[in-house]
């Protein structure tokens, strides 16, 4: 059966019918808008900031970079469990979804534990590794203190996100998305206007400047939980898995055995990946902090961009898993091919769009104009790579969708920590290389990526119906 799909017209294998691309809309637009809505504020709230000063930006891009490792091992910790749920979900084992989500639980509270005591240890020596040392004394200690003060109100906003992350990546793998677009956009609109209320202080609100951006976030977190939660308890008949989720905390032990065995590599993966987001920030900062503030700029702008990409990996853990646990490897991968080809070709004209408006957003800023410059360059190079981004992280999550995680850990963490990191490293401390080409050099790193990515996806090493043996495993047991 997969030699046909091998033989097929390779422009066939590309191109879905209205079938597949109604589907593919139907999971898709949900979550395109409410990524789109969650950048657009997340753009709002940053030049809201910005607007501020230049150093409260950056120390506010400083703690969110460390925050983004919490938020990616939350991501990365639950993916394991996911992976299990999606395929549950294409052989409609509702038992099979509870006990996922029971384990979700158990991994998002561990994590939480581990990550309020790293910052409650070690919050300063943290937000000081972006402090280059030719920074201001001044500079560098205002930087920290509003660091700090930010910080130290996120912190309370970590509970709700785990929670609101282990209801809503459930949903999205039964194929309900939009739910968790309706609760996003809510909490959004919650987070903007106590931003624009708290962070100047109008309408007789306080001004609390970087405090009342952290709040206004937190709130909005704690809204969104409760939305997502009382929803899916109240609409029980339409998600099966939630009735009697919590009569118990048993797991089977094949399952959970193998939710750890495969997951393990995912939760590693997303902590090592995004402490070298981490580490490349900081090679970056070293050229000072406007390019701190620069890159906060380009980053949350990128994201708005990027969301389409973004979706399509969700789209295609949730297709393609589906279909490997309905036992139908064939739909599997041509359903991974038709939706890599897709995102590329959006991301080509959500790349030449955003060339367009590169020179235009950074104006919005109150910084000064060599930050709004570096900006834009950078920007412009996201928009050059935005394609190739495209290709690699569809090629991830199609990997991912089988189980095969360890493959998905040398594909992602290790080629960011033995390629990219190095080559970042290298070049920002012992070269005076300027920090565009040196952003640049960085990013096409991701073409070798996808080379790679291309061939572990075509050979179809991540065919797998992971499912099946842990019901077998199950009746031995028993």
């Amino acid at each position: 059966m997969l030699q046909n799909v091998k033989n097929a017209p390779k422009l066939k294998r590309l191109v879905g019918d209205r079938a597949f691309y109604a589907r593919v809309i139907g999971i898709v637009v949900p979550l395109i808008v409410q990524n789109t809505v969650t950048n657009v504020v997340s753009l709002l709230d940053n030049v809201m900031v910005g607007r501020v000063g230049t150093l409260q930006m950056s120390a506010v891009a400083i703690v969110n970079q460390l925050l983004f490792v919490f938020n990616l091992c939350i991501f990365g910790g639950l993916a394991g469990a996911g992976i299990f749920a999606t395929q549950f979900a294409g052989a409609e084992d509702h038992e099979g979804v509870r006990h996922c989500l029971r384990m979700k639980w158990i991994i998002a509270m561990v994590m939480l534990v581990v990550a309020h005591i790293m910052f409650a240890l070690i919050p300063e020596k943290l937000i000081s590794m972006y402090l280059a040392e030719h920074t201001l004394p001044q500079d560098a200690a205002n930087t920290l203190a509003y660091g700090m003060d930010y910080l130290g109100v996120m912190l309370w906003g970590l509970v709700p996100f785990a929670i609101t992350q282990i209801y809503a990546s459930t949903l999205r793998e039964v194929g309900e998305t939009r739910l968790p677009m309706i609760a996003s956009v809510v909490a959004i609109l919650v987070n903007l206007v106590f931003n624009y209320l708290l962070i100047f202080g109008t309408f007789g609100f306080p001004r609390l400047g970087v405090v009342g951006a952290a709040i206004a976030t937190v709130l909005s977190r704690y809204v969104e939980t409760v939305i997502i939660v009382v929803y899916t308890h109240a609409m029980h008949a339409r998600f099966p898995f939630i009735k009697g989720a919590y009569r118990s905390l048993h797991i089977p032990r094949a399952l959970l055995r193998d939710i750890v065995w495969r997951g393990s590599p995912l939760l590693v993966n997303e902590f090592l990946w995004s402490s070298a987001m981490a580490v490349l920030l900081q090679c970056y900062s070293v050229r000072g902090l406007d390019v701190v503030a620069a890159a906060n700029i380009s980053s949350t702008v990128s994201n708005l961009f990027n969301v389409v990409f973004i979706s399509m990996g969700n789209a295609v853990a949730i297709m393609v898993g589906q279909a490997l646990g309905a036992n139908k490897p064939h739909q599997a991968k041509d359903t991974a091919y038709k939706l890599i080809a897709l995102s590329v070709a959006i991301c080509v004209i959500m790349g030449l769009f955003m060339i367009a408006v590169s020179p235009m957003i950074p104006q919005m800023y109150n910084t000064e104009e060599h930050v709004r410059h570096i900006a834009t360059q950078m920007l412009r190079v996201v928009a050059v790579m935005m394609p190739v981004y495209a290709f690699a992280h569809c090629c991830f999550f199609t990997l991912r969708s089988g189980g095969r995680t360890m493959v998905t850990f040398l594909f992602d963490c290790v080629f960011t920590w033995v390629v990219s990191v190095p080559v970042a490293y290298l070049l920002g401390h012992h070269s005076q290389m300027d920090i565009v080409p040196l952003y640049f050099c960085v990013q096409a790193l991701d073409i070798i990526k996808c080379v790679i990515g291309y061939i572990l996806v075509s050979r179809g090493v991540w065919i797998h119906n992971i499912v099946a043996p842990v019901a077998l495993e199950e009746e031995d047991l028993s």
